[in-house]
């Protein structure tokens, strides 16, 4: 049995550096990616913490899609397989794990961890809800138009399955001075999930600004996991990449001035260079002299790198601004239908057979006064720099391989007509161009997102201790 205990012994203003590892990245990312992290960060000793993140605004769609389904689900759905390997050893060894694996339901992700917390034996142990994102019975939104980047769009008339805005670190890091060993967030800023432990641990001021903002860029090195070590960077012969098939998460060393290492767990595979932490430094970054985000707006213009050893590379010069008074929100709304159906053709001239198929879907649904938009991809020929209207699809200048994939996809409002798509794809079978085989079709319904600036003073997080009873 594993007993518990408060984290505030780690967790508290120090001047000791304080070492912060990332076990994934995104929704999906490889569930073995957080054990090596761990050991590194137990066998280092001092202070630390885990960040996993694995939220993204079409994460948090289908999330909120899924609870409508089921009111008790909604968040991370691979929440277990993440923490059983992991849950006891940071436990004992008093490393907390910060997590926006709560997605559309944190305090549903608690209760399952709190279950799975019993099954591996572990008492006590005290679990962080961190809410207060959800913003869509509040009126947080009244009045309000939607973020210039979408136009003019309006929410008039329209159903909100869902309103989230992103918090920033403060209530991660009162969880964490609250002695939490874990804190699960729903829509956080990704940054904050590093942040948060630096703030608790350093005792940093809300308005330290340059501090700050070197724990937002930390944080930003860190929320893609493993693209800082060389995940989504190998080119071979131009950036080769060590054993990616064992790819190191990577492992932050925060000093309390605002300097820190990026580094990865000792023999794994992938890199930590210059060149990787540059492309996920600018990864999303709009305005490197001003990138918002809830806890401060940080310029990375003066940042410095220096490599100081294998796989360790130090990072200094961010600089802060004060916090931005608005926060962005994301608004999930329906979005229709999209049905897909996918056929493939072989042999000489497929490409031709496969072009044929793709206008008889097209044409036909045209003629059956089809009202949703149509689009047909030749995968491995046309599909990525491919349009909506066939334009390239028709060209008689491409070449391609003998073994074509046809894809035809169909935006609608309606699911009748969605599975009217994927029926015409189907029929393919017998009444398309010869040799075709190997349907599949798959329909789904669709969220659509608006964003939106709001008020800070409109928002109001809550931490919730959810701690096990036995």
């Amino acid at each position: 049995m594993i007993v518990a205990g408060r984290q505030l012994s780690v967790m508290t203003s120090s001047c000791s550096p304080l070492r912060i590892g990332c076990g994934s990245g995104f929704s999906g990312d490889r569930l073995d990616a957080p054990g090596p992290v761990v050991e590194a960060l137990i066998a280092a000793g001092g202070p630390s913490a885990l960040m996993l993140e694995v939220l993204g605004e079409r994460t948090l769609a289908l999330a909120q899609r899924e609870r409508r389904l089921a009111p008790d689900r909604g968040y991370e759905p691979a929440l277990e397989a993440l923490l059983r390997p992991i849950l006891a050893r940071c436990v004992t060894h008093g490393v907390p794990i910060i997590t926006n694996a709560g997605a559309a339901n944190p305090e549903g992700a608690g209760r399952t961890v709190l279950r799975l917390a019993r099954t591996l034996g572990i008492t006590g142990l005290r679990v962080a809800v961190v809410d207060g994102d959800d913003i869509r019975e509040t009126g947080a939104l009244d009045g309000l138009t939607a973020w210039e980047g979408d136009g003019r769009a309006t929410l008039a008339g329209q159903e909100v399955i869902a309103a989230n805005v992103y918090l920033g670190a403060a209530p991660i890091a009162a969880a964490l001075r609250q002695g939490a060993n874990l804190v699960i967030t729903g829509r956080a800023a990704d940054p904050a999930l590093a942040l948060g432990p630096m703030i608790a641990h350093f005792g940093w001021a809300e308005d330290d600004w340059d501090r700050l903002a070197a724990g937002v860029a930390c944080g930003h090195l860190l929320e893609c996991g493993s693209q800082v070590t060389g995940g989504y960077f190998a080119d071979p012969g131009f950036k080769d990449v060590p054993d990616p098939h064992d790819i190191g998460f990577p492992i932050a060393e925060m000093a309390a001035d605002g300097n820190f290492v990026i580094t990865k767990p000792p023999g794994t595979g992938g890199l930590v260079d210059p060149r990787t932490v540059k492309e996920q430094l600018l990864y999303e970054i709009h305005d490197p002299a001003a990138y918002l985000t809830p806890d401060v707006v940080l310029d990375i213009t003066g940042v410095e790198l220096a490599q100081e050893g294998p796989d360790r590379v130090r990072v200094r010069g961010a600089r802060g601004g004060a916090r931005p008074e608005r926060l962005k929100a994301t608004v999930s709304l329906p979005g229709g239908w999209l049905g897909e159906g996918e056929i493939s053709y072989a042999g000489p001239n497929a490409r031709a057979r496969a072009a044929l198929a793709g206008r008889i879907v097209r044409d036909r649904l045209r003629a059956q006064g089809f009202g949703g938009r149509i689009r047909a991809d030749l995968i491995g020929v046309v599909s990525v720099f491919g349009d909506d209207d066939g334009a390239l699809l028709a060209a008689d200048t491409l070449d391609g391989p003998e073994d074509i994939r046809l894809r035809v996809a169909a935006a609608t409002e309606t699911k009748a007509e969605a599975e009217q798509a994927v029926r015409e794809v189907l029929s393919l079978y017998c009444c398309g161009p010869a040799g075709g085989g190997g349907v599949r079709t798959r329909i789904v319904d669709r969220i659509r997102t608006l964003s939106f600036m709001v008020p800070r003073d409109r928002v109001h997080p809550r931490v919730r201790m959810l701690e096990d009873a036995a």
